[in-house]
């Protein structure tokens, strides 16, 4: 039995966060506890390709999100959970060839339904819905 991607991006946002939490969190311990070690010593690439990619273009990410918000708001005002979210769909649409943007923005709402609430997902789908305007010019 083997993760599928939706599967993958709740590994990579429970893991970014905890990582956003304690930068000594190592990964691969951390993916055997979430798992239960169902999935023995089977670290999804694609896992460490989300993970490795949102730290590696984090501050160019957190520029794009930055370009949506509203005046008078930061990204220190944003939820931690919701700003995780908001850079691994980032990324997908950004850094992902094989994946058409609207799968990122549909996956990053599931994400918000099931780790944030139904503002978040609302706020959640408006910075990307503007990204992706921008992303097809």
């Amino acid at each position: 039995m083997e993760l599928n991607r939706h599967q993958i991006r709740e590994l990579a946002f429970q893991t970014l966060f905890a990582l956003n939490t304690n930068e000594q969190t190592d990964r691969e311990s951390f993916f055997q506890v979430l798992t239960d070690g169902k999935y023995g010593d089977k670290y999804p690439d694609y896992l460490e390709q989300l993970i490795t990619g949102v730290l590696d273009h984090k501050d160019k990410i957190d520029q794009t999100i930055e370009k949506y918000l509203i005046s008078g708001w930061s990204l220190n005002r944003i939820a931690k959970t919701d700003l995780i979210i908001l850079e691994i769909a980032l990324y997908e649409m950004t850094y992902v060839d094989d994946l058409p943007a609207k799968v990122s923005i549909n996956e990053a709402i599931e994400l918000a339904k099931k780790f944030s609430d139904d503002r978040s997902r609302k706020f959640v789908n408006g910075i990307l819905s503007h990204a992706l305007e921008e992303l097809v010019k």
